[in-house]
């Protein structure tokens, strides 16, 4: 346990976040999610778990991890086959989770399912949650953090 840091953010996830550059995706998956296999592609190669609700983990990594504001899909969902435009509970959870990490509104961009799967085998790495709902895939690239004013 460290002070300062949510306990969910076990040591493997830590290194990652911390290894990640400006730019770099990461991805938040279900249970349901091909993680191991998505994972195996991806820069790190290796899957990382925290084993909690979607919107637990979400809120957790965002508290460490700036979002990129240079680009308009820093933030993603895995969209609902057939209905695009339908948000499930789990994403109205995270998108709350995001905006009260940005401290504004920050709408998540959808992905069909196998363009999500795309990008995720690009991704720097894939925690898989213990989220069973369905659609609980999210993807979010890494943003920069200022120098500290002067």
């Amino acid at each position: 346990m460290l002070k300062g840091i949510n306990p969910l953010l076990n040591a493997d996830v830590l290194q990652a976040l911390r290894a990640m550059g400006h730019g770099d995706d990461l991805i938040i998956a279900d249970t349901n999610f091909p993680s191991d296999s998505v994972a195996k592609q991806t820069v790190l190669g290796k899957l990382l778990r925290i084993d909690a609700p979607a919107a637990d983990v979400v809120k957790a990594v965002l508290s460490l991890y700036p979002l990129d504001s240079f680009v308009n899909d820093a933030a993603a969902r895995m969209e609902i086959v057939g209905k695009p435009n339908e948000i499930p509970p789990v994403q109205k959870e995270v998108q709350k989770e995001i905006d009260a990490a940005e401290g504004k509104p920050w709408p998540m961009i959808s992905i069909e399912r196998y363009a999500f799967y795309e990008r995720a085998k690009k991704a720097y790495c894939v925690i898989q949650t213990g989220e069973r709902r369905f659609y609980g895939c999210f993807a979010f690239r890494k943003g920069v953090i200022p120098p500290d004013a002067e």
